[in-house]
């Protein structure tokens, strides 16, 4: 995947430019660098990893391709309470598969979210996972968790081909 790949996973769930947004589980970027092409200069992302060296290499990064979007870096574990604003929006790619209890780390990140706030899930489209993919879950299973965890207007956004677990999605779900 490149970057273009990336940000045709996320732009049919983003509705306008700006705004505060966060990813969770971001590790080397992709997906922030994404948010800051759709989300435009005027936005606020917080990027958070528990991998300082990722981090630190993403804020290279974005520094040269992105050098007029705030990015915050927090080197923290997302399943764990966080000091951060009322979000816009919140993108999950490639790191809710690695939390067992979801329902959990769902109501943890729902509740940074303003009422109306999106979050963006990316995941593999397979329920049965392996050693680097532990706990992913199917379109049909994260759109039943995500009604269950108080999350409505649930969508699949967009699909890409994937060599591991066949396919990745991308979905958007709204808090109330």
């Amino acid at each position: 995947m490149n970057h273009s790949d990336h940000v045709a996973l996320l732009r049919d769930g983003i509705e306008k430019q700006g705004g505060v947004w966060a990813d969770f589980g971001s590790g080397w970027g992709a997906f922030t660098l994404a948010l800051a092409d759709l989300l435009g200069p005027g936005a606020i992302i917080y990027s958070i990893d528990r991998d300082r060296g990722a981090l630190r290499e993403q804020e290279r990064t974005m520094r040269a391709q992105f050098p007029a979007t705030t990015v915050h870096y927090l080197a923290a574990d997302f399943t764990r309470p966080l000091d951060l604003p009322p979000l816009d929006g919140a993108v999950m790619a490639n790191s809710l598969h690695f939390q067992r209890d979801k329902p959990t780390t769902l109501q943890r990140v729902r509740g940074y979210l303003r009422p109306g706030g999106r979050l963006l899930l990316v995941e593999y489209n397979a329920d049965k996972g392996n050693p680097w993919v532990p706990y992913p879950l199917s379109y049909p299973t994260w759109e039943a968790l995500a009604t269950r965890e108080g999350f409505t207007q649930t969508r699949l956004l967009a699909t890409y081909p994937s060599r591991f677990l066949r396919e990745m999605y991308s979905a958007m779900s709204v808090k109330v």
